[in-house]
């Protein structure tokens, strides 16, 4: 095939790139920019073909830029920094969190349930609490909510609201990866840890309003109540994915295939430890303040709407990569 015959024949198809290519540099994607793929793989092979049969230079030139802009769209990291990040939080975080809810039911159901069941039974039968908590446990919630004092005093066992924080974010990052890396035991670690502290954190709701001064208890934990929580249920849910490349890896080997689902763990595990940390931050530097109690479960409450209102709402409409 001569190289004018082979130009003719291939025109249509780099004209059709090289409109796509630009549209991307651009940052507005043209109409058909899902087969942008394609028409970079096959200009690739056009050029393979073109530098075999040596045609022209100008021909292979032209060639060669196609292939080199198709590449830095289709596989350099285009966003960087806290652009990434940016984004990352505004549309990638709450699109995976979506996209596992089947994950996010199962793993409500195993924090929640225990929860109730667990607060219900400071009703019921106490002994269940008091068997959760022990005689250290239920001594250290009276100490903490136990009178009518500002809960201000929580902070002198720490020296400063900085170690405070620094305390419970050490804390809670702690219990998350439990629940995420739990999961690489088929799942049972992940399954084992949100129970657990379902019937743990329960308890102690329970015995607070049973033996405690209620009011003290739910305006400490009202502020980051919603990020702490839910931050543990989204950890369950990148554990429990894990777990999954474990117990169905399809076609490919169990080493790759748990692998991938690392891959598809990591917005999740990424995010919930933002949540966590966001959920330190109120409780080193607000839960403890001598605020009035409305604002304290005002502010919570609103935690809780604009958590759901995010999961829910953003990133919807966003193009896929």
């Amino acid at each position: 095939m001569s190289p004018g015959s082979f130009e003719e024949r291939r025109a249509a198809e780099w004209v059709e790139l090289d409109r796509l290519l630009t549209g991307a540099e651009k940052g507005k994607p043209e109409p058909g920019v899902e087969t942008l793929p394609k028409r970079f793989r096959e200009a690739c092979a056009d050029l393979a073909l073109a530098r075999h049969r040596m045609y022209p230079s100008q021909l292979i030139d032209r060639l060669n830029s196609l292939v080199i802009r198709g590449y830095k769209q289709l596989y350099r990291t285009r966003q960087r920094g806290w652009e990434a990040v940016v984004r990352f939080f505004l549309a990638g975080f709450p699109q995976a969190v979506r996209a596992e809810w089947r994950m996010f039911w199962l793993c409500s159901a195993l924090f929640w349930i225990p929860f109730f069941g667990m607060m219900a039974s400071a009703y019921l039968d106490i002994d269940w609490i008091r068997a959760t908590l022990g005689p250290d446990g239920m001594s250290r919630m009276e100490s903490m909510y136990g009178g009518d004092q500002q809960l201000s005093h929580l902070r002198s066992e720490f020296g400063s609201d900085f170690r405070m924080f620094a305390f419970y974010i050490k804390n809670n990052v702690g219990i998350d990866f439990q629940i995420f890396a739990g999961g690489i035991v088929a799942c049972l670690g992940t399954i084992f840890f949100l129970v657990f502290n379902g019937i743990q954190i329960g308890a102690s709701a329970g015995y607070a309003n049973y033996a405690c001064n209620p009011e003290a208890f739910w305006s400490f934990v009202a502020g980051h109540s919603s990020y702490e929580l839910l931050g543990m249920v989204v950890a369950g849910m990148a554990g429990m994915r894990l777990g999954m490349g474990v117990l169905k890896p399809g076609r490919l080997p169990r080493g790759r295939a748990m692998g991938e689902a690392a891959k598809q763990a990591l917005p999740l595990i990424y995010g919930a430890g933002a949540m966590t940390a966001l959920a330190a931050v109120f409780e080193g530097f607000w839960s403890a303040e001598p605020i009035p109690v409305g604002i304290k479960y005002g502010v919570g409450i609103a935690g809780w709407v604009l958590c759901f209102a995010y999961f829910l709402l953003m990133g919807r409409g966003t193009r896929a990569a």
